[in-house]
C-alpha cells in the first residue's frame, strides 16, 4: 500500500485579499470587524393602553381595562365624534353621552353609520391618558393605517 499525504481540505485566506488589517494581525489569527446590529427600537415611554373589543347590537363596547386607564367612572360625561374613520371619544363636562353604569362606552348610532360599524365588528381601542383620550379604531381603518406604515415592505413584494 503505498502512504500519500493530501493537503489541507479547506485552503488558507488569501491575506492580499482582505486587506491590510488583516495582513497585520497574522500573529493573532485573522481579525474582522464587529458584525453589523440590527437597530433596536426605543424602549416605550408612551402610557398609551390598547385592547380590541367587539362592538354590541347597541353600540357598547364591552372593555373596561382600557376605558379604566382614562380615570373614567361610570356616568362620566362623553363628547363622542368621528374623525377619518376612527372615533375619537373624549371625557366633556358638557357631553351628551355618558359612560354606562357598567363603565363602558356606548358608541351612538350615527357614528357607528358613519364609520359602517355592525354588531360583531372588531375594534382597536386605545387609550391615551395623558391627554384623555380614546381612539376606536375600526379594523378598515386599522388596514390602511399598517399599509401606509408598511409601504415600502409590501411594495417590496414581501409575503
Amino acid at each position: 500500500m503505498v502512504d500519500t499525504s493530501t493537503g489541507p481540505v479547506i485552503p488558507p485566506a488569501v491575506l492580499s485579499d482582505l486587506g491590510p488589517a488583516a495582513e497585520r494581525s497574522m500573529s493573532g489569527g485573522l481579525r474582522r470587524g464587529p458584525l453589523p446590529m440590527s437597530l433596536l427600537p426605543e424602549p416605550r415611554t408612551s402610557a398609551r393602553v390598547y385592547g380590541v373589543a367587539a362592538l354590541e347590537g347597541s353600540g357598547r363596547l364591552r372593555d373596561r381595562f382600557v376605558v379604566g386607564a382614562l380615570g373614567w367612572r361610570p356616568g362620566t360625561r362623553l363628547d363622542i365624534r368621528e374623525r377619518a374613520g376612527i372615533v375619537v371619544v373624549r371625557g366633556d363636562d358638557q357631553g351628551v353621552f355618558r359612560l354606562t353604569g357598567q363603565g363602558h362606552v356606548r358608541l351612538p348610532a350615527a357614528v357607528r353609520h358613519w364609520c359602517a360599524l355592525r354588531s360583531g365588528d372588531r375594534l382597536l381601542l386605545v387609550a391615551d391618558p395623558a391627554v384623555g383620550l380614546l381612539l376606536v379604531c375600526p379594523m378598515a381603518t386599522l388596514d390602511e393605517i399598517v399599509t401606509q406604515a408598511h409601504a415600502g415592505v409590501l411594495a417590496g413584494g414581501v409575503s
